[in-house]
């Protein structure tokens, strides 16, 4: 059976047996906040229990890395949604050691695109329709950086507003342990 089959069939008896009730919560999170984390397989439960944040309290927004790339992009728009529209009045960003995007090579990875079919010429030619593949796909080399980079483009956006704490955590993806990259609540 198809991995989509497996999962339409699971739904069919998740529904039917009312499992869902206790996934209901409300659009707004109970703590107000928003949390840009990576997607990162190891964080899906690790990371809220290491936070105390349980189901409902928090809109979490997940990339490879928890960068924020580009400051009018998905990330960018999903963290001003949650702050104007989902009564979130916190940001985290939280990257994590061992993160795949510190490791990150250009070159291997354009490779492994071309293995799986994506023409060397259509990378080539994303140039002239104004693409930096390079920089698109760039990692970072220290997850330190990266988090105070990401926090830096949310505190500075112009369409932030001025108060909003936005703090940058780095967690061990083995044990929870958070540590404070940047304290949002310093020089707000």
């Amino acid at each position: 059976m198809k991995l989509l089959d497996q999962i339409l069939e699971h739904n069919k008896l998740f529904v039917e047996k009312e499992e869902y009730v206790q996934f209901q919560t409300t659009k707004f999170p109970n703590k107000k906040l928003v949390v840009l984390s990576c997607m990162d397989t190891r964080l899906i439960d690790l990371l809220p229990s290491a936070m105390n944040v349980k189901h409902g309290d928090m809109k979490n927004v997940k990339n490879a890395g928890a960068i924020v790339s580009h400051p009018f992009g998905s990330i960018m728009r999903s963290i001003l949604v949650a702050v104007f529209e989902l009564n979130a009045d916190e940001v985290l960003v939280v990257g994590h050691h061992d993160c795949g995007m510190g490791k990150i090579n250009y070159e291997s990875l354009r490779a492994k695109m071309e293995d799986r079919g994506v023409l060397k010429e259509t990378i080539d030619d994303l140039k002239y329709a104004g693409i930096d593949i390079k920089s698109f796909l760039k990692g970072f080399n220290s997850v330190e950086e990266s988090v105070r980079e990401s926090v830096a483009m949310i505190t500075k956006h112009p369409l932030m507003p001025e108060g909003v704490p936005v703090h940058g955590l780095v967690v061990d993806p083995n044990t929870g342990k958070l540590d404070v990259i940047v304290n949002g609540y310093e020089g707000n």
